[in-house]
C-alpha cells in the first residue's frame, strides 16, 4: 500500500467496481478478476473489526493469485451493512492511521452480502455449498452463550428455543451452522472449519462447545446423531486477533472522502499493526494465510492469554479510569503522564510476570509497542467504545490476572484499582453528576448494585457470574473498599499518582 496523498478532493469517486480505475494513484485498489473468486469463505457477523482484519488477510491472498478463498458475508439482524455495501459491489475502503501517515486499501474479496433476517435460507444454502471450506465467527463473547466458569451452553432464549422447534428456519447462528452441517452430512459433503475469530479466553473451544451443544439439543427433539458427527469432524481452531478498529462515525466518513477521494459509505478505521495466530487444526484444507503473515501454531493459549490480559485488559482498565477521569479518547489519556505511568507499570509490574511463556514473543518490545499503539493520535478510540459489556471484560481481561495474583502473593494493587473504577463507572453518572451510557449485559442489575453500594463492593461482589469465587475472597474485598474510597475521595488520577508512588516505596 502507498501513503494518500495529504491535499484534500474536491469531489470523491463514489466507490464501486466501474469507478475503481478512477480512483487517485494514493489509493491500493484490487487488481485481481473478482468474478474469478471461489466463494469458499464464509463470515458470520460482518463489523468493522472483521473488515479491518480477516477481510484484509484473504484479500491479500487474492492479489497474490490465491483465488480460491473468496468471501460471502452474512449480517444477522440489521440491514444496515448491506444497504452501505451493496451499491459499491461489496467494495470498501480500510484506512490504516499510523503516527504520521495514512494509507487507503479497497478490499475486494467479498464476493456476496446475506442478511439472515431477511434470507436465512439462502445462509444456510451458503454455508452448506460444497465450495464452502472455512466458517469464521466475530459475534462477540456474549455471542456463544458458554458460561466462562462453568463452561456450559444456555440455551435459555427465544431465538435458540425457536431454532430448536423450527431447525428448518433458523435465525442464531447456531441454528444457521447446524442446519448446513446437517444438509452436509446427508450430501456426503464434507464438513466447513469453524474458526471463531471473536476476544475471548478459548474461543475455539467455546465455539465447539456452543455447536455441539446445540446439536445435542436439536438431536434431543427430532432425533439423529448430528452432535456426534460434529464432534467427530468438524474443527474448532481457536485463535488470537489483535487489530484496533474504532467506530467510524459521519464525520470520519466525511473525512475519509477528503483525504482518499473515496467516497464510501461505511470505510474502516483502523491501525497500521494486525496479528493473527491460529491453531493448524482444519477439517478441509485452509487458506494459506502464512504467505500473508499469519502464524500458525500448535497451541494458541499462550498468545491469547498475552493478548487478553496485555491489551485488551489495559483496554479495560483505561476505559473506565480514563472516562471518570474526564478524558474520552485513548490517546489523549495516554499523552497524561499519570495514565501512561500507570498502564506501563500494570502490564510490567502486575501482568507480565503471571504470564506464561509465548513462543517466539519478546514481552518487553510487547508491552512498548502496546504503549505506542494506544498512544497514535490519529486513531482517536472512544473510551466509552473500551467500556461497553464490563461484565463480560472484566471476567475475561482483568480478573484472571488479579486471580493468579492472589493466589502467588504477588503485587496487585493497581489491578485492584482496574475494578473499582469500572464499580464507581456503574454508578451511571461521573464525578460532576453528568449521566454515563453503561451498555452489556447485566447493565441494569450492576448499575442497581453499584448505586446501593455506593463505596461498599459487597453488592457487586455478589455477582458470581463475574467474580466467581473472587466474591468470597475476603483479602480482595477489603483492597477493593479501600480503592472506591479512594477513588470517591479523591479521582482517578489522584488515586493512580498515590499507589504508583506507593507501589515504588514498597519496592525501595
Amino acid at each position: 500500500m502507498t501513503a494518500a496523498p495529504e491535499t484534500g478532493h474536491d469531489r470523491p469517486v463514489p466507490l464501486t467496481d466501474a469507478t475503481l480505475h478512477e480512483l487517485p494513484a494514493g489509493v491500493s485498489v484490487p487488481g485481481y478478476d473478482r468474478d474469478a473468486l471461489v466463494p469458499s469463505v464464509v463470515h458470520l457477523g460482518v463489523g468493522g473489526f472483521h473488515r479491518a482484519h480477516q477481510a484484509v488477510y484473504l484479500d491479500e491472498l487474492a492479489r497474490r493469485g490465491h483465488r480460491e478463498w473468496g468471501l460471502v458475508g452474512v449480517g444477522m439482524h440489521s440491514p444496515r451493512m448491506g444497504e452501505a455495501l451493496g451499491p459499491q459491489d461489496l467494495l470498501y475502503t480500510v484506512v490504516e492511521r499510523g503516527p504520521q501517515e495514512e494509507r487507503a486499501r479497497v478490499v475486494g474479496v467479498m464476493t456476496r452480502y446475506l442478511l439472515t433476517a431477511q434470507d436465512p435460507g439462502a445462509v444456510v444454502d451458503a454455508l452448506a455449498d460444497e465450495r464452502t471450506r472455512l466458517v469464521t465467527l466475530t459475534i462477540t463473547g456474549t455471542g456463544y452463550r458458554v458460561d466462562p466458569h462453568g463452561g456450559g451452553f444456555d440455551a435459555d432464549d427465544d431465538e435458540l428455543r425457536a431454532d430448536l422447534e423450527n431447525p428448518g428456519e433458523p435465525r442464531t447462528v447456531f441454528g444457521l451452522l447446524t442446519a448446513a452441517l446437517e444438509r452436509r452430512r446427508g450430501a456426503g459433503t464434507a464438513p466447513f472449519t469453524v474458526l471463531s475469530c471473536d476476544n475471548m479466553p478459548h474461543n475455539g473451544e467455546a465455539a465447539r462447545t456452543a455447536v455441539v451443544s446445540f446439536a445435542r439439543l436439536r438431536d434431543e427433539r427430532h432425533g439423529g446423531n448430528l452432535a456426534g458427527w460434529v464432534e467427530e469432524h468438524v474443527a474448532f481452531p481457536g485463535c488470537m486477533v489483535d487489530r484496533i478498529t474504532p467506530a467510524t462515525t459521519e464525520e470520519e466518513r466525511d473525512a475519509i472522502a477528503a483525504s482518499t477521494g473515496v467516497d464510501d459509505r461505511w470505510p474502516v478505521i483502523t491501525e497500521p499493526f494486525t496479528q493473527w495466530v491460529v491453531e493448524d487444526r482444519f477439517s478441509a484444507g485452509r487458506p494459506p494465510l502464512e504467505e500473508v503473515g499469519v502464524q500458525f501454531v500448535d497451541d494458541v493459549a499462550p498468545y491469547e492469554t498475552m493478548k487478553t490480559r496485555l491489551l485488551n485488559a489495559s483496554h479495560t482498565a483505561l476505559g473506565y479510569l480514563g472516562h471518570l477521569a474526564g478524558y474520552r479518547t485513548i490517546d489523549e489519556l495516554m499523552a497524561d503522564d499519570v495514565f501512561r505511568d500507570y498502564l506501563v507499570h500494570l502490564m510490567a509490574d502486575e501482568i507480565v510476570p503471571l504470564l506464561p511463556p509465548v513462543p517466539g514473543i519478546d514481552l518487553a518490545e510487547y508491552q512498548r509497542t502496546l504503549v505506542e499503539r494506544l498512544s497514535n493520535p490519529r486513531m482517536g478510540d472512544q473510551l466509552l467504545r473500551l467500556c461497553r459489556r464490563g461484565s463480560t471484560k472484566m471476567p475475561n481481561y482483568v480478573l484472571p490476572s488479579l486471580r493468579a495474583a492472589l493466589e502467588r502473593g504477588r503485587p496487585h494493587q493497581l489491578l485492584v484499582l482496574a475494578v473499582a473504577g469500572w464499580m464507581r463507572f456503574l454508578r451511571g453518572y461521573d464525578y460532576a453528576g453528568e449521566q454515563i451510557p453503561v451498555e452489556g449485559p447485566l447493565s441494569d442489575e450492576l448499575v442497581e448494585r453499584a448505586q446501593e453500594g455506593h463505596v461498599d463492593p459487597q453488592a457487586l461482589l455478589g455477582v458470581e457470574r463475574v467474580f466467581d469465587s473472587l466474591s468470597r475472597d475476603e483479602h480482595f474485598a477489603a483492597s477493593l473498599e479501600v480503592a472506591l474510597r479512594a477513588l470517591e475521595e479523591q479521582g482517578p488520577r489522584e488515586v493512580i499518582r498515590l499507589y504508583l508512588t506507593l507501589d515504588q516505596e514498597g519496592a525501595a
